[in-house]
């Protein structure tokens, strides 16, 4: 470790039974190949997988097929069947599409758009500068429950808090003397293992709700399901996020790192010292000009009718143009003051040097570009395949038939959700295979679709950190070799087991405990139907 970076507390021994199976996680994964050929490996496993199971006829219906009549009753459904990827039309669409699948893969464009700006922002100081003005004033006690508190209200704003909070948590608890790792696990942990964690709304809510009425509707034609259904809940979760990410971080992660050297990029020692005069200048002219553009961008998006909301009015919904924006706003919303920040204290004295700025960000993204080639394939060949589809409608239908007591469902619903989550990232891809069949299945047994649908959030989020198909996790691994260049699967899944194990565990009991209670789910939520 940098002999900056004090280590952390010693390990408690009642630890040393969880480190042994966490170190044993991390020799196991490491000796996985590198997750580019990882990606590669599924690739052509999946496409075996989908020869050998195209001729078999599958009795499940396939979901996306139903057509039902104005009474709901069934008039079209086709059943399930893999699509054999080994075809000769399947890899001719395979090589044609390859460019377009690996150019509209979605995390590519996101990642490189948002770091454009960032890594000016970066490079002329001002982030920096910004950190050490917080790290003034935040007590350090209390840097891992912020750093989890700005990772949950990321959300709202889409996937920015891949390619900005979990970065710079390394970044903020580096210049804190802890161990960057640390920083970036307790961030990815907030933001993508708490995903439907959140004190404000985000696009995620209208988007599952859609899916739900449309699957609540085949058993009540009339029922609807407002998109604050969870609300309350998702709400409260933060606590549960927040507590329990401070407690594994403080308590787990860094006491594990104690022996792990910082060998990549130099923990800056004087990110801890208070700013000169001529940057506090910098600071003040590079925040000013943020807010004016936050100013400006709130100016545009108030009156009724602006360009920014979506059809219904909303600025959150999933499609309204703000939120297909945040990116590119993230982008000027760093870029500026960032260059602004960067004159003042004389960092920035020509175009030059921002150009500069941004190739250097893009250079240290060549490793992730070829993970993300190779991720894009998998990704394709898989949603192809219909493997997915199987796994999930299979899943659920072994439930079904279980016939367990409502509690038991509802802990069955998340679990499943969970494992699902492991080979189909996507919560809406999940949610529009699984709603179909788990929101009638427990209507049928008297519990409502907004209660169903908080089951399944809390598994789809928790298992999204130990997963290397999610489309994000080879980003996360890029970040931490930054600083631990021997970082590999198995570091990464090990240090993130702890919080989805916990998470999955604390957060099904706040479930269970909120039904107990009855306390609101959200908006016009009851537990039970009819």
């Amino acid at each position: 470790m940098n002999a900056s970076t004090p280590d952390p507390p010693a390990t408690p021994p009642a630890a040393g039974r969880l480190q042994r199976l966490l170190n044993w996680v991390e020799r196991i994964g490491n000796r996985l190949p590198d997750p580019a050929m990882l990606f590669v490996w599924a690739l052509v496993l999946t496409m075996l997988l989908s020869a050998a199971l195209a001729p078999v006829q599958f009795t499940a219906t396939d979901p996306r097929t139903v057509v039902r009549d104005a009474a709901g009753q069934i008039t079209h459904a086709e059943p399930l069947r893999v699509i054999n990827q080994l075809s000769g039309k399947a890899l001719v669409t395979f090589l044609s599409r390859m460019v377009k699948t690996f150019v509209e893969f979605p995390p590519l464009g996101v990642v490189l758009v948002a770091l454009l700006g960032v890594g000016v922002a970066d490079a002329t100081g001002f982030i920096r500068a910004v950190i050490r003005a917080l790290l003034n004033v935040t007590p350090r006690n209390l840097l891992t429950p912020m750093l989890l508190l700005v990772a949950i209200v990321s959300h709202s704003a889409g996937d920015t808090g891949y390619v900005l909070v979990i970065p710079l948590g390394g970044v903020i608890f580096a210049a804190a003397g802890r161990h960057p790792l640390a920083g970036i696990v307790a961030a990815f942990a907030g933001v993508s293992g708490g995903f439907s964690a959140n004190f404000l709304p985000s696009g995620l809510d209208p988007l599952l709700q859609g899916f739900t009425q449309s699957a609540a509707q085949i058993i009540d034609p009339n029922r609807t399901v407002n998109p604050l259904c969870n609300w309350f809940f998702t709400s409260a979760s933060c606590l549960v996020i927040i507590g329990v990410g401070t407690w594994l971080t403080d308590r787990v992660i860094e006491p594990r790192l104690r022996s792990v050297p910082v060998d990549g990029e130099p923990v800056d020692a004087s990110a801890t010292e208070s700013l000169s005069a001529r940057e506090r200048r910098g600071l003040l002219a590079g925040l000013v000009t943020a807010g004016v553009g936050l100013f400006l961008l709130a100016l545009a998006a108030w009156p009724a009718g602006s360009p920014l909301r979506a059809p219904s009015g909303s600025l959150t919904a999933h499609g309204a143009p703000l939120m297909e924006a945040i990116i590119p706003l993230i982008f000027f919303l760093f870029l500026i003051p960032g260059v602004v920040y960067g004159v003042v204290v004389g960092t920035v004295k020509t175009h030059r040097d921002v150009v500069k700025a941004m190739s250097h960000s893009m250079s240290t993204m060549g490793y992730y570009l070829v993970m993300a080639f190779a991720a894009a394939q998998f990704t394709f060949v898989f949603r192809e395949s219909n493997l997915g589809a199987l796994l999930a409608v299979q899943g659920a239908l072994g439930l079904q038939q279980l016939g367990l007591p409502a509690q038991v469902t509802i802990v069955g619903i998340v679990l499943l959700s969970a494992a699902v989550n492991l080979v189909v990232g996507s919560a809406s891809a999940k949610w529009a295979f699984l709603a179909p069949i788990f929101v009638p299945m427990l209507m049928q047994l008297g519990i409502s679709p907004e209660l169903t649908q908080a089951a399944y959030r809390i598994g789809d989020s928790s298992t999204n950190i130990i997963t290397p198909l999610l489309a994000y996790f080879p980003l996360i691994v890029v970040y931490a070799q930054r600083y631990v260049k021997s970082t590999g699967i198995g570091t990464l899944v090990s240090l993130m087991l702890p919080y989805s194990l916990l998470f999955l565990v604390t957060w099904t009991l706040l479930l269970l405990v909120y039904w107990a209670l009855g306390l609101p789910l959200g908006l016009q939520a009851p537990y039970t139907y009819p």
